[in-house]
C-alpha cells in the first residue's frame, strides 16, 4: 500500500482528510477485532512509528477513539482522551456507521461532546463500516474561530 498522499490510495486519502502528519504522536483507545486495520495500517505508516496506547504518558496530537455502542458511558471516555491532548491537539470519535453492529446514535455525540468539554467540528465517513467525528477542546474551537475573524 502506497502512503503518499495523492496516490488514489484510498485509506491513505483518508489519513490525510483526518490531518495526521508524520512526526505526529498518535494515541489509540478503544481497539478491537473490528477496528479498520488498512486504516490503522496507513496511520502507521504516515507516522513511520507506531500508534501509542491508553498506557501511554505522552502529550498527543491525535486521539482515535474507536467507540461502539457498548462500550460504556461516551463522556467518561471523552473526558480520558482529552487528558493526553496537546493544545491544539484533536480528537477523532470513530464510531460504527449506521445499521452497523454498536452504531452510536449522531444525538448521543451532539450532547456527550459538549458535557466533555468539546466541540464537533466535522463529519468524515470511513470506508464502510466507520464514521469519523473531529472534536477539539472547546478552548481550541474558540481561539481557531477567533483566528478566523482576524483574517477577514
Amino acid at each position: 500500500m502506497s502512503t503518499t498522499p495523492g496516490t488514489g490510495d484510498h485509506a491513505t486519502t483518508l489519513v490525510d482528510r483526518l490531518g495526521i502528519e508524520s512526526g505526529m504522536v498518535v494515541q489509540e483507545l478503544g481497539y478491537d477485532d473490528d477496528v479498520d486495520h488498512d486504516l490503522r495500517d496507513a496511520i502507521e505508516n504516515r507516522l513511520n512509528d507506531e500508534m501509542v496506547d491508553e498506557d501511554s504518558d505522552e502529550v498527543v496530537d491525535v486521539v482515535l477513539l474507536w467507540f461502539r455502542a457498548d462500550d460504556g458511558d461516551l463522556v467518561d471516555q471523552l473526558v480520558d482522551a482529552i487528558a493526553p491532548l496537546a493544545d491544539n491537539g484533536v480528537i477523532w470519535l470513530l464510531t460504527p456507521k449506521r445499521g452497523k453492529y454498536g452504531y452510536v446514535e449522531p444525538s448521543d455525540i451532539s450532547e456527550a461532546a459538549p458535557t466533555a468539554g468539546l466541540s464537533q467540528t466535522s463529519l468524515l465517513p470511513l470506508g464502510a463500516t466507520w464514521t469519523g467525528a473531529r472534536l477539539v477542546p472547546r478552548r481550541a474551537k474558540a481561539a481557531a474561530d477567533r483566528g478566523r475573524a482576524d483574517r477577514r
